[in-house]
């Protein structure tokens, strides 16, 4: 398990890249945190420092958002919160996705534990105070359960 510590906002480049280096390998990461607690602020830093050039929010509403960048990767993030029945999943191909070889960055993810892929990074993120917020990124590879 690797910790990171995030002191506020300026240190969010440095953070994406040090997020970046512990979770390749795998293209599923689960990012954690209450509400509010920078889930998609640390996405958004993650998707500009891999060159995502697209404007990068919450997709709530939508569910799924997905991204490029200039060599024409890949990336979808997907917020789950507002998900009833983890079934409802299954309507937008859920499947397709977190096997697409693609990176897919996953919030609220513990709405649908039984869809998540068997291995993936899991960022947890705890508020410590205002901008503080310290980041543990443990691999997992028994399955979705661990959310």
């Amino acid at each position: 398990m690797e910790k990171i510590i995030c002191e506020n906002q300026a240190q969010l480049p440095e953070v994406a890249k040090a997020v970046i280096s512990i979770c390749k390998g795998l293209d599923v990461w689960v990012f954690m945190g209450d509400l509010g607690a920078g889930k998609t602020t640390l996405i958004k830093a993650i998707a500009n420092e891999m060159g995502v050039e697209d404007l990068v929010s919450s997709p709530t509403f939508s569910i799924i958002n997905e991204y490029q960048n200039g060599s024409g990767q890949r990336f979808y993030h997907f917020d789950f919160y507002r998900i009833e029945d983890p079934e409802e999943v299954l309507e937008i191909g859920v499947d397709e996705y977190f096997y697409s070889g693609n990176y897919c960055w996953i919030e609220w993810a513990e709405k649908i534990p039984e869809y998540i892929p068997e291995s993936f990074y899991l960022i947890s993120i705890k508020v410590e105070n205002d901008q503080k917020r310290e980041i543990t990124i443990k691999k997992v590879q028994d399955g979705g359960e661990n959310c």
